[in-house]
């Protein structure tokens, strides 16, 4: 008998979806395998507006659930032997479709099932993959293996292709500046991961799955991300507080609130990150074993609560 695997997401842009048809291309035949978007009931626009961008960042940040459509009861009702779960990271926490879901009864689908992680995003995705841990713990679920792709550009490029894509939907490369997120090649060379995987699960061996995948790339990550994921969340915390006092979700009231952390990220991106990096760098010196064992951590699959 095939094992059977669901492919449960949530993509805006649809790039996610493309990463995940690549990892699973070939072993589609060899596998019997569902895929399940995750739906919020309101949709986000997109291309977003600069507020309605900046105004989801407290209720992200805050872990405040959205309401989502229940899954088709064509898989509800499998039993599966995988659940390979691709979700992107907003300001440093899960999005909110995806905690939207996991805060929901559907949430259920999890229940004493191996899940893998799939991650598509533009750098940072530290904070948000330890929460996914936890709300997986609480789900009874367990995770055995996490594969992460990133925009592989220089910081600043890559900065300056994410805001064209998500403001004007352009992700195709214009003028001086190539094409945004996680470029075509990592896409398609995904599908390496795939074999993997499927001879881990009919062999019963998912234990040892992540040792195989990292040996095969799956996680890239440096040390002085840990860093500025470090103060990034802190700061973000604080300013969900901040503008979540003003009201909820497109209240008026909170827009001055809202536009005022806009301005102070953009300063922190473009002018101060450079700051940022090299004060980074310092503390990478002084701090170099604590972090690469950080690194290592982040790397596995192990979840310590406060870690980052």
């Amino acid at each position: 008998m095939k094992p059977r695997i669901l492919v449960l997401y949530y993509t805006q842009t649809g790039q996610l979806r493309q990463i995940l048809n690549s990892i699973i291309s070939d072993i589609a035949g060899k596998a019997d395998i569902d895929f399940a978007a995750i739906e919020p009931v309101k949709p986000f626009p997109f291309p977003w507006t600069t507020l309605d961008f900046f105004d989801a960042m407290p209720e992200t940040v805050a872990h405040i659930p959205i309401p989502v459509k229940p899954l088709d009861p064509s898989i509800t009702s499998k039993d599966y032997d995988l659940i390979i779960f691709g979700y992107q990271p907003w300001f440093l926490n899960p999005s909110q479709p995806v905690i939207g879901f996991l805060n929901a009864e559907y949430a259920k689908i999890f229940n004493g099932k191996p899940v893998i992680t799939v991650i598509g995003c533009r750098n940072m995705w530290l904070h948000a993959q330890e929460k996914v841990k936890s709300y997986l713990k609480d789900a009874n679920a367990t995770l055995v293996g996490n594969i992460v792709l990133t925009d592989t550009n220089p910081n600043l490029i890559s900065t300056l292709t994410v805001i064209r894509w998500a403001f004007k939907g352009q992700k195709e490369a214009s003028g001086m500046l190539p094409k945004a997120g996680v470029q075509d090649k990592d896409i398609t060379d995904a599908k390496r991961f795939g074999e993997t995987i499927y001879k881990h699960l009919v062999s019963d061996n998912l234990i040892d799955l992540q040792t195989q995948l990292l040996a095969n790339g799956a996680v890239h990550l440096k040390p002085g991300l840990v860093i500025l994921e470090q103060r990034g969340i802190k700061n973000f915390r604080i300013w969900s507080k901040f503008i979540r006092k003003k009201g909820g979700p497109g209240d008026p009231n909170r827009a001055g609130r809202v536009m005022m952390f806009k301005n102070l990220l953009i300063v922190a991106i473009f002018i101060l990150s450079p700051i940022s990096s090299f004060t980074a760098l310092i503390q990478l010196l002084i701090k170099r074993n604590s972090l690469l064992k950080d690194v290592a951590y982040f790397k596995e699959l192990g979840y310590d609560k406060g870690r980052i």
